[in-house]
């Protein structure tokens, strides 16, 4: 039976508590947010807009966004591979790069210890790839993720010592590995951490770590992923080889398929040097070699004369990818990306589809379960716990539930192998998940994480009394404020504004994701042209009219909200402008306006007032 909180009088639902809607970026539907309007000037808008010869929409947009400066957008609109930062300005890269080519001259041994998420098997392939380049060989580990748990064990460096490995690289996971780093040099073994997440007050005590988070580091962008960090190493690899530029450069761009798909699984900001990763890997889509690669591309419905979208990378190819680890083991899809057997590769691939249904199956059933159980309209962190639930999807739930809660929530079950709680949580932007762990870290056998995701080990006895001190903790840290959901809005606009023209240069803005989410536009006192129209009972069509223009709008997971578009009522709208292969396919601009939230007009609210 799980378990919540305590019983208690009064407890009511989610709805019923009038707990805040989901978060903007995460659902199509909202009701009830707070919608922040940028403070921009527009006579630098029209400035930047006739620099770029772009129209206003967008250069409100770029505006907004911190983009006022024309050099500085230009170089956001078009960035550049050179424009990568040198991996040598990471702290330790030397010596990482002398240690690992005298590895690679010498014939040693090396493992390369990874993670079982997207990021980590992508980082393990990437430094595998680069090894086999320099002219060596490496073998690899990914734990099992029920079995083994997060981060780096004594025992794997054990059995690696007796197998004469000489090096280990770790990769998205040992900054906070310092005891297993310790066994490691007791035995005889040199270990090059790369990782990307928070380190403790002490660095492990390795020959290097590579992490642009510690304190002592220099290197400008700080929220690449582990796979971006084996990616830097990988770089200053081939960059040492003295190869002729053109071949170090296309050898280098080869691995930035493989770093953008890890960079949009593991939610890690768009911008900067993640741009450049991004938009040059997807761009290296359209040519894919590899028969992982193509593999898994082909199993999601994508092809090279229609490669994916960072969002598509995130829901069809990331899923898929990470369904292996969840459901088994993730050292699956390390092979999948090293084989050279077409054949193999295309059956993990479908495995991989297969599995990915099944975690689909088994993340809704838990997630019911969460969405059915009462809470108190008080709490501010939550924790939910079950015995028996798949302990490989509870990442998944945790993000779902701060979706439809809209603050920190974790979700934990027992570990049968060794009788301890374990789980997954996920943050609100306000809310810094790894210091409140922090705060308590005498609750946990082990944790670690970083701002808005995190994962614990504990007693089960403990359950309750996390459960007490995280709300606690939150209750004290977090405003009413802070626990709803925003609509930031990037351009206020007239329905005449749209067209094609501004969907053509909003598309290059994109990559969008973290950090960099497809602009959201409002258009005010606009009026409801029409009754919206219903179809498979959640969605609505609704005609939107203003100043002589009239636009079509699509409204997902508005069914319930139908009561809202009084024709003739006047309104604001959220919305956004999304590529529709429906219309494309009949011939139509390949584009839509889809609403993400609906407000009463400015001055019929106030006339109520």
């Amino acid at each position: 039976m799980p378990a919540f909180a305590k019983e208690a009088p009064g407890r009511v639902s989610a709805r019923q508590a009038g707990v805040p809607a989901p978060r903007l970026d995460m659902v199509d539907c909202m009701t009830t947010a707070r919608w922040i309007f940028p403070d921009v000037d527009p006579r630098e808008v029209d400035a930047l807009a006739t620099a770029l010869r772009i129209g206003r929409p967008v250069a409100q947009v770029l505006r907004h966004r911190g983009l006022g400066d024309p050099s500085a957008a230009r170089r956001f609109l078009s960035p550049s591979f050179d424009d990568l930062h040198d991996p040598l300005m990471l702290r330790d890269m030397p010596r990482a790069i002398e240690r690992l080519r005298k590895a690679i001259a010498s014939g040693e041994k090396i493992l390369i210890y990874g993670d079982y998420d997207v990021d980590g098997t992508s980082a393990v392939v990437i430094l595998t790839k680069a090894i086999e380049l320099g002219g060596g060989s490496a073998h690899f580990h990914v734990p099992h993720r029920l079995k083994d748990g997060y981060g780096m064990r004594p025992e794997v460096v054990e059995t690696a010592a007796a197998e004469g490995v000489s090096l280990i690289i770790s990769v998205d996971t040992g900054i906070r590995a310092s005891a297993v780093v310790e066994r490691a040099n007791e035995l005889g073994i040199d270990v090059i951490v790369t990782d990307h997440h928070l380190p403790e007050a002490e660095l492990p005590p390795a020959l290097a770590v590579l992490n642009p988070n510690r304190p002592d580091c220099p290197y400008p962008e700080k929220n690449l992923c582990g796979a971006g960090v084996a990616f830097k190493l990988a770089q200053a690899l081939v960059a040492s080889k003295g190869w002729p530029a053109e071949k170090s450069r296309r050898f280098t761009e080869s691995f930035l398929k493989l770093v953008s798909i890890a960079t949009i699984a593991d939610v890690v900001p768009l911008t900067g040097e993640n741009r450049i990763i991004v938009k040059h890997g997807l761009d290296g889509l359209r040519d894919v070699r590899n028969p992982g690669l193509r593999a898994i591309l082909e199993v999601a419905g994508f092809t090279p004369t229609r490669p994916p979208t960072a969002r598509q990378v995130a829901f069809q190819i990331a899923p898929r990818m990470n369904a292996a680890g969840r459901m088994d083991t993730a050292k699956t899809v390390v092979e999948m990306f090293l084989t050279s057997d077409v054949s193999r590769a295309r059956e993990l691939a479908r495995q991989f589809h297969e599995q990915n249904a099944e975690r689909q199956s088994v993340e809704a059933e838990i997630r019911e379960t969460c969405e059915g159980l009462a809470i108190d309209d008080s709490a501010a962190g939550l924790v939910y716990y079950s015995r028996n639930w798949h302990r490989g999807v509870l990442g998944i739930v945790a993000a779902r539930m701060v979706e439809r809660l809209y603050r920190p929530v974790f979700v934990l079950s027992l570990n049968p192998d060794d009788g301890l709680a374990s789980g997954s949580g996920r943050s609100i932007p306000a809310f810094h998940l790894l210091e409140a762990l922090e705060a308590m870290s005498d609750l946990f056998v082990r944790f670690g994480g970083h701002h808005h995701a995190a994962g614990v080990t504990l007693e089960p006895a403990r359950v309750e009394e996390f459960r007490q001190r995280f709300n606690a903790y939150a209750a004290a840290h977090l405003s009413p404020q802070d626990l709803l959901p925003q609509v930031e809005i990037d351009a206020v606009v007239e329905l005449r504004d749209i067209h094609d023209r501004t969907m053509q240069e909003l598309s290059a803005l994109a990559p969008f994701g973290h950090g960099n989410p497809v602009p959201l536009f409002a258009a005010r006192n606009v009026e409801i042209a029409g009754p919206p129209a219903v179809w498979n009972e959640k969605h609505l069509k609704v005609a939107l009219r203003q100043n002589g223009r009239t636009v079509v709008v699509k409204a997902w997971n508005f069914a319930n909200r139908a009561g809202e578009f009084a024709s003739g009522g006047r309104m604001d709208v959220a919305f956004a402008l999304e590529e529709d292969s429906f219309y494309a396919a009949r011939g139509e601009p390949a584009w839509c306006v889809v609403l993400r939230d609906v407000r009463p007009a400015e001055q019929v609210r106030d006339a109520v007032a």
